[in-house]
C-alpha cells in the first residue's frame, strides 16, 4: 500500500507521515495493524464531532437511500441544504442570513473575494501578513510568504497586506478597498488571538470606508473557541463570515454567509455569477447539517473552555515557552524547531497524532475533536511531557 501511496497519489511534502489508515473512531484513528492513534489533531480542526460520529453516520446514509447529486447548485429545492442554510441563519446574528455552499474553505474564500469585489465595484483586497486562506490561486493571492507565492505567478491583482494587530495599519484601508479579509484566529501563523478590541476597530474602519469586511472562520469556527462563531469572543460582526472544515463532520464542505441583498449580486449582472456544480451536495449538506445540530444542541460549545483549561493545567514543561489560542483550537510554542519535529514524530510512535503549524516552526498544533474526553486529554498531554523530558 504505502509503494502505490508514493506512485500513484501526488503527494504534498518529500516526507508525508504515511501512516496506513485501518479505520476510524471517536479520538482514534487505527493503522492497518489495528494500533491505535489518539487523535490531537482532527484532521486539522475538521473532524469537530470526532471520527464516525453515529448522528452524522446516520445522516449521511439516510441521504444515500434517498439520493445523491441532482442538478447543479441553486437550481433544484434540496432539503439537506436548505436545511443547513436555515440553520446557520438562525445561529448568525441580522443581516447574515443569506448561505453559498460550496466544497471546501479555499473555495468558500474565492467567493467571499467575488462577492466583496461585485457587491463595491472595488478591487483592492487587504489581507493580514502572515495570514493562510486557502491554496487555489485566489486564497494564494491572500498570503505574502513569498517563497510559497513566488513559483505560482503572476496571482489576482491589487492584493495589500497589513500587519495583524496593528492599530496604525487600519489607515490603508479607503474608499479604494473592495475588502479586508482576515482570519478571527489567525493560524499558520501561531494561533494569534487579535488584542484590543482589534477585530472591533477593522469592523469600523470598514464601515467608515464602505469596504466589505470577510472574516475567515475556517478553523475557528463551529464551537472550536467556545463560541459557535470564533468572532463572537471579540465584540464584532464580519459582513461576510467564511467557514468550512468542522462544519462537514468530517466530510468536504466550505461556505460563505452574508446579507440576502449583498449575495443577489452573484445573480444577476451576470447571472451565474459565480456557481458550482456539487456545492451544496445532499450527501455532504446532511452530514454538515447533523454535525451543526450536536454541537448546537449539545455542551460541546461550552466544555471546549474547560478542556482547554485541562490542558493548559497538564501541557507545563520546562521547553514550553506559551500556549497560544483559545478553547480547543491551542497551539504549544516550544523553543526550537527541532523540539517541534521530534515532539510529533516521536508522539506518532507513541501513539498521538500531533502536526505541525504552516509559518510558526516552533509551534506544535493540538486541534483535538471537540468530543475528546478528559481522560483522553490527560493521557495525550502526559505523552507530549513524557517525551518533552527525554529531550
Amino acid at each position: 500500500m504505502q509503494a502505490d501511496f508514493f506512485k500513484y497519489q501526488a503527494q504534498t511534502t518529500p516526507h508525508p507521515l504515511a501512516m496506513e489508515v485501518g479505520h476510524a473512531k471517536g479520538s482514534y484513528i487505527f493503522d492497518k495493524k489495528g494500533k491505535a492513534y489518539l487523535d490531537f489533531v482532527a484532521g486539522v480542526s475538521a473532524c469537530s464531532l470526532g471520527h464516525s460520529h453515529p448522528k452524522v453516520v446516520n445522516a449521511v446514509k439516510q441521504q444515500l437511500d434517498k439520493y445523491l447529486h441532482v442538478m447543479v447548485y441553486g437550481e433544484y429545492i434540496q432539503e439537506p441544504a436548505i436545511e443547513l442554510a436555515k440553520l446557520l441563519a438562525k445561529h448568525l446574528p441580522d443581516p447574515l442570513k443569506t448561505t453559498y455552499l460550496v466544497n471546501s474553505g479555499t473555495e468558500a474564500i474565492e467567493g467571499s473575494l467575488k462577492l466583496a469585489r461585485r457587491y463595491t465595484g472595488r478591487a483592492e483586497i487587504i489581507a493580514a501578513k502572515n495570514s493562510y486562506h486557502g491554496n487555489t490561486m485566489g486564497s494564494l493571492s491572500l498570503m505574502d510568504y513569498e517563497e510559497r507565492k513566488t513559483p505560482f505567478l503572476p496571482l489576482i491583482p491589487e492584493v495589500n497586506h497589513i500587519a495583524f494587530n496593528c492599530d496604525w495599519c487600519l489607515q490603508k484601508i479607503t474608499n479604494n478597498t473592495a475588502a479586508v479579509i482576515l482570519e478571527t484566529i489567525q493560524g499558520g501563523a501561531g494561533f494569534i488571538e487579535p488584542q484590543n478590541d482589534y477585530l472591533q476597530k477593522v469592523q469600523q474602519r470598514c464601515n467608515d470606508v464602505g469596504a466589505v469586511f470577510i472574516l475567515d472562520e475556517i478553523q475557528p469556527g463551529i464551537g472550536r473557541t467556545g463560541k459557535l462563531f470564533g468572532f463572537e469572543n471579540y465584540n464584532c460582526q464580519p459582513d461576510i463570515v467564511v467557514t468550512g472544515k468542522g462544519l462537514g463532520g468530517g466530510l468536504p464542505i466550505g461556505a460563505f454567509t452574508a446579507s440576502r441583498d449583498m449575495m443577489l449580486s452573484l445573480s444577476d449582472k451576470p447571472k451565474l455569477g459565480h456557481i458550482t456544480t456539487f456545492g451544496g451536495n445532499p450527501v455532504i449538506a446532511a452530514a454538515a447539517l447533523a454535525t451543526l445540530k450536536e454541537i448546537t444542541e449539545s455542551n460541546l460549545i461550552e466544555d471546549t473552555l474547560k478542556k482547554e483549561k485541562l490542558i493548559r493545567q497538564y501541557l507545563k514543561h520546562k521547553h514550553i515557552k506559551e500556549i497560544r489560542g483559545k478553547g480547543l483550537m491551542l497551539a504549544a510554542i516550544v523553543e526550537n524547531s527541532e523540539i517541534t519535529n521530534q515532539v510529533i514524530l516521536k508522539a506518532q510512535k507513541k501513539g498521538l497524532i500531533l502536526f505541525w503549524l504552516l509559518f510558526e516552526p516552533n509551534a506544535i498544533r493540538i486541534t483535538p475533536p471537540l468530543t475528546i474526553s478528559n481522560e483522553e486529554i490527560i493521557k495525550g498531554c502526559k505523552i507530549i511531557t513524557s517525551i518533552l523530558d527525554s529531550i
